[in-house]
């Protein structure tokens, strides 16, 4: 019987687990998890703090139970505290009772997730500023939020301004606080985010832009939080500045990203045969520049957990890589983005040209309809697509997949401009609001050649 040792079960070690017992139910799988819960789900933090959703409970999507029902043996409070891939063998320490043990493993996965960046800022230790990732983390945001009137969240990417709309909504005066000149800029270029910015600002969230935040001082029951360029006096301070791979256990022995990221192969195979990994722990192929990239997102870590459950002992599907699509609701506008922004383009190097075109998504002669904020980036030299990004009241979300699906099977912007879809006035325009982008993206290109 060969022996599997899965160590991290969120979301990609859940998926893991699964797979490999419906796969090869023969198999010895024994998962080691640090905490006392498995799968967690980070995301849904905001959306209970903000009171849209009522029950933390469905924030768990497995349980230990259930994976042992499937045949696995799960072990939490265990930490895993060594790994030596020559000899196949891990130390194993219980939490509870201190116990410390080595286990033997034919195959091992990954799935150790990633952990919140924390800076050497000077008072970071104060137990006014917490971080959010896991559910001890979300149980304290819970249990404090209520006796905290000023929040202020640091880091404006994803989980920082879904945090400031749930502490908005919940009428709490928050101050968004991030080293960067615009929110969420990894993910949309400056027009989307300057009307997100402005709805910020017009529902009364502070935004403290281009600041890095210097020193964290308790003074007077208070925390005085000090950045490059202004004080604010909070009663909590929430950072949430990024994420970084959990993979110090095998530095050296496999090979990583600059970051610490595990680079696979196609199969989610890491340099050494034996060991697998998926989630945050993982780098991941990136179609639109053809490149791994660490892209920390829950849609790659299920896909890839599956793939090991199907890869572990013959290489059968390929990984399709991933295009980063991704999308959030704030204050009832859907923004959707994926592939590459013009921003990280530049950052790369990479010549890339981009359209932006505002257009109802149906007819006007509707009762009500929509505007929506879209961009297309794409290459001026094959006219591939290689990204995009979406803004609206309505929902745009299938938009951004479908951006996807063109970006991966390397669709140009003059397929994007013809490709057949339906006109039914209650959905669209004869012409696709995405018909209508490509369409302007090719009058763009004429444009440019004629200069």
């Amino acid at each position: 019987m060969k022996k599997v040792a899965v160590v991290g079960c969120t979301h990609a070690g859940t998926y893991v687990v699964k797979e490999i017992l419906k796969e090869h139910p023969d198999t010895q799988v024994r998962v080691f998890e640090r905490n006392e819960e498995i799968s967690f789900l980070s995301c849904g933090i905001a959306l209970y703090l903000g009171g849209q959703i009522t029950d933390p409970a469905g924030l768990f999507y497995s349980n230990p139970q259930e994976l042992r029902a499937l045949g696995a043996e799960i072990f939490t409070q265990h930490d895993v505290t060594a790994i030596d891939t020559a000899k196949h063998t891990l130390q194993v320490k219980n939490l509870q009772n201190n116990e410390v043990w080595e286990e033997e493993y034919d195959k091992i996965v990954m799935t150790t997730g990633s952990w919140p960046v924390i800076p050497p800022i000077r008072g970071i230790e104060s137990s006014k500023v917490v971080l959010c990732k896991n559910w001890e983390h979300a149980q304290e945001l819970f249990k404090r939020a209520p006796q905290a009137e000023r929040i202020a969240v640091i880091g404006a990417g994803y989980i920082g301004v879904e945090l400031a709309e749930a502490y908005n909504l919940k009428g709490h005066a928050v101050t968004l606080v991030d080293a960067q000149e615009r929110i969420m800029p990894k993910y949309f270029d400056e027009p989307f985010t300057t009307k997100v910015e402005q709805i910020f600002l017009e529902r009364g969230i502070e935004l403290a832009l281009g600041q890095n935040v210097i020193e964290f001082k308790e003074q007077n029951g208070e925390l005085l939080l000090k950045t490059d360029q202004n004080e604010f006096a909070v009663d909590l301070a929430i950072l949430c500045i990024g994420f970084k791979p959990n993979t110090a256990l095998l530095a050296g022995q496999v090979a990583m990203l600059p970051n610490g990221a595990i680079i696979t192969n196609e199969y989610q195979q890491s340099s050494d045969p034996a060991v697998f990994a998926a989630g945050d722990s993982a780098a991941i192929h990136f179609n639109p520049t053809g490149k791994p990239a660490y892209i920390p997102l829950a849609t790659n870590a299920i896909r890839q957990g599956r793939l090991v459950g199907q890869n572990l002992f013959a290489p059968r599907i390929r990984s399709l890589g991933t295009q980063a699509t991704s999308g959030l609701a704030l204050f009832g506008t859907a923004l959707c983005s994926t592939g590459l922004t013009v921003a990280a383009a530049k950052e790369q190097g990479i010549e890339v040209a981009q359209v932006f075109l505002e257009d109802n998504y149906r007819p006007e002669f509707m009762p009500t309809t929509e505007k929506i904020l879209m961009s297309l980036v794409y290459d001026p030299q094959t006219l591939r697509i290689l990204g995009g990004s979406f803004l609206s009241k309505h929902d745009i979300s299938q938009a951004a997949n479908l951006l996807s699906v063109c970006i991966q099977n390397q669709n140009t912007i003059a397929d994007l401009a013809q490709v057949d879809m339906l006109f039914q006035p209650h959905f669209d325009k004869p012409f696709n609001y995405l018909n209508l982008l490509g369409q302007a993206a090719l009058a763009h290109e004429q444009d440019r050649l004629l200069q």
